[in-house]
């Protein structure tokens, strides 16, 4: 948990995409602290009120969107829920997506597979942006950040490929939003982790594999889910207000690029 305090996230409304867990739900709980108002999103009804439950017992307010992002008209209908019942939308932090085929030979990954991942990790962030951004745009404000990952920032042949090109394409997808907005006040910046240990990577990375994770790492620990809602905190805040288009490494030294 981080002791930074932002207090110009007072009542500012975030929505953070697939944060009923993990990641997401660190970065939804961070900004609650600093008193943003914010929409919780996922596909489990359960895990987003438990998530919802966290920041109101912590005396924040949240709010819990359900659906998929996928598709443009559902998109734009949980963003249409967001801004009716919190207010119009100041910080994105689209980060839902997530592994849907395993690493190996790209000739064994089946068409399936490769539309599940571009789908669930670059479709969906590019549908999100495309429904926040003319509000943002006639505002002429907004703070956008995606969450890439280091295995979209060098090849390594234990990510699975169809998972890397898409991550791979959300720095890009960054970058040239951040080059069409910028003239409106909007920034838009990528976060990037490597390993990063929540709760489902606790149990599923055998000991023995996490300190041989723990080995490639120049900072010599892996990830937690804080860490990453630091970065977005940092971000998002005024104390990176001349920085947008980046995408930044949260991955303990293991990418330098």
């Amino acid at each position: 948990m981080t002791d930074i305090q932002y207090r110009a996230f007072n009542d500012r409304v975030v929505w953070v995409t697939g944060s009923s867990r993990g990641i997401g739900a660190a970065i939804a709980r961070a900004f609650a602290r600093q008193g943003a108002r914010v929409a919780v999103h996922g596909r489990d009804a359960e895990a987003a009120a438990a998530v919802c439950r966290q920041i109101e017992e912590a005396g924040g307010r949240a709010l819990s969107v359900l659906g998929e992002l996928t598709s443009f008209a559902e998109v734009d209908a949980l963003r249409g829920r967001v801004e009716r019942e919190l207010g119009p939308i100041e910080i994105l932090v689209a980060n839902a997506g997530g592994g849907h085929a395993p690493p190996g030979p790209i000739e064994e990954l089946s068409e399936a597979g490769w539309h599940a991942s571009i789908d669930g990790n670059l479709t969906s962030t590019f549908l999100t942006l495309k429904s926040v951004l003319p509000g943002m745009k006639q505002r002429r404000a907004g703070n956008i950040i995606t969450v890439s990952s280091a295995a979209g920032r060098r090849p390594n042949p234990r990510s699975p490929i169809a998972y890397a090109a898409a991550k791979a394409g959300l720095c890009l997808l960054t970058q040239d939003v951040a080059m069409q907005v910028g003239e409106f006040g909007i920034r838009v910046n990528c976060i990037a982790p490597e390993t990063i240990l929540t709760d489902r990577n606790q149990q599923r990375i055998p000991d023995a594999q996490k300190a041989m994770l723990v080995d490639l790492h120049p900072i010599k620990r892996l990830g937690t889910p804080d860490d990453i809602a630091d970065a977005a905190l940092f971000l998002a805040s005024e104390g990176s207000a001349w920085v947008t288009g980046v995408v930044l490494d949260v991955a303990g030294g293991a990418v330098m690029v």
